[in-house]
């Protein structure tokens, strides 16, 4: 058990690490959220016709757009696992005495770290806008954590990804595939109640959906009363990830 968590806590140190000498990853992909804030939000607000609870449209869908955000970081931390196949660098991971659930989860809760520096940058350019989060630091430091381990349940999809996918090009691709139905089958831009029946179904099953909620609670509304079904299916996610990209991990380099 110390040996496991010694493992993700140098997998977290060497990601830190990583961010210490380059950023610039995390300034250029805070671009796309920022502008769905600063542009959309804003249009949309004026239009007023989607139903958000009395919640001003870019408070609503800032949890949302944050989310999104760093589940692209983290689908994308696969194209690391194959760089690191490429190099070599995963051929002595596996040959360590570290489990191959302890080297999975200890990858993937180290986007998680990235993840949590992207939700940073993209914060403060909210409150710029004037999105009004809730005044209470120990639901934002919840709501961080929430994205943090959230963050490694999809760079744990990514390690499954990167297992099957042999080139970044394919991998690139896949990665879009996934992210993109999760965000729009999601309570990110808009109520599960006013989507078409089929996706209100897909949206129960979709783990973004809870994320978002929980985040949202926590930021925007202060409303926490489905914060303990959010973190059980957020729980019920990550487990399920680390299970099935520990599973596959060996095949990375086979």
């Amino acid at each position: 058990m110390l040996d496991s968590l010694r493992t993700t806590l140098v997998m977290i140190e060497l990601e830190l690490r990583r961010l210490k000498h380059d950023r610039t990853e995390l300034y250029t992909r805070a671009i796309q959220p920022i502008l769905w804030i600063v542009v959309y939000g804003t249009i949309m607000s004026s239009i007023a016709a989607i139903p958000t609870g009395g919640i001003p449209y870019t408070d609503f869908i800032t949890p949302g757009i944050l989310i999104q955000s760093t589940t692209f970081v983290s689908i994308f931390y696969g194209l690391t696992i194959v760089w690191e196949r490429d190099s070599g660098i995963l051929k002595k991971l596996l040959v360590t005495p570290a489990s191959r659930y302890a080297t999975v989860i200890g990858r993937s809760m180290a986007s998680g770290v990235r993840a949590v520096f992207q939700a940073l940058i993209i914060v403060p350019v909210a409150l710029l806008v004037g999105v009004n989060f809730f005044p209470n630091i120990a639901y934002f430091v919840l709501a961080l954590l929430i994205v943090f381990f959230a963050s490694g349940g999809f760079a744990a999809i990514s390690i499954l990804i990167a297992s099957f996918l042999k080139t970044r090009e394919r991998f690139m691709g896949i990665g879009q595939a996934i992210t993109f139905p999760l965000f729009f089958a999601s309570n990110a831009l808009y109520p599960v109640s006013i989507m078409p029946p089929i996706l209100q179904e897909f949206s129960r099953f979709n783990p973004m959906s809870y994320i978002v909620d929980a985040v949202r609670g926590l930021m925007i509304s202060g409303n926490l009363s489905n914060l303990p079904i959010d973190l059980l299916a957020i729980a019920l996610f990550d487990t399920a990830m680390f299970v099935l990209a520990s599973i596959s991990f060996k095949r990375i380099v086979e």
